[in-house]
């Protein structure tokens, strides 16, 4: 076996360093973007998932967060949505009777819906089907989020009029790259 010693090479100056004159810069301008203890006349311009306490500081309490509206069969997937979503700033409210989905629409304006498609009585395919083809809800975007993950499940899904589709189990990143989406 033969190896090939490699000599060593010299070591090369560092390199120069040229020092060219910046440019002027203009001048930073101080002015708030609000008046303190009067109300905002432009709510558009706020973002909507803003959590209370970051408004503290300028004295507003008037921050509108989303509501996202759950509605699955299971108390304990309702809980989890709840825990994953109130730290994003949304405003989860949860249902567990699919039979009075349009009632709590109408009483807490959603701005998502989360809908679970197995449920007893009434499953979520009927639910976004009904909601869909009603002038009233029919702009509040619906996401499934269900176990069924073929396919044909998804295809179903999308032609009821689901706005968009994520399987159990899923992440946290998931979840709020779908809430986010829509909301």
């Amino acid at each position: 076996m033969h190896l090939k010693l490699r000599r060593k090479k010299p070591p090369r100056p560092p390199p120069r360093v040229v020092k060219t004159p910046t440019p002027p810069r203009k001048p930073f301008i101080h002015k708030p973007l609000y008046k303190k203890n009067k109300p905002l006349t432009e709510p558009s311009k706020l973002a909507a998932d803003v959590h209370l306490s970051s408004l503290d500081y300028c004295r507003e309490s008037s921050a509108v967060q989303k509501k996202i509206l759950i509605v699955d069969d299971s108390p304990s997937q309702v809980k989890l949505m709840q825990g994953l979503l109130e730290p994003e700033g949304y405003w989860p409210v949860g249902l567990s009777d699919p039979k009075r989905v349009e009632e709590t629409i109408i009483s807490s304006r959603p701005s998502v819906i989360l809908l679970d498609v197995v449920m007893p009585e009434r499953n979520g395919f009927q639910i976004c089907r009904d909601l869909k083809g009603n002038a009233e809800f029919n702009t509040i975007p619906v996401i499934l989020v269900t176990s069924k993950d073929t396919p044909s499940d998804r295809y179903w899904g999308q032609q009821q009029g689901a706005d968009g589709y994520v399987t159990k189990p899923f992440t946290r990143e998931e979840l709020l790259r779908a809430v986010r989406r829509f909301a």
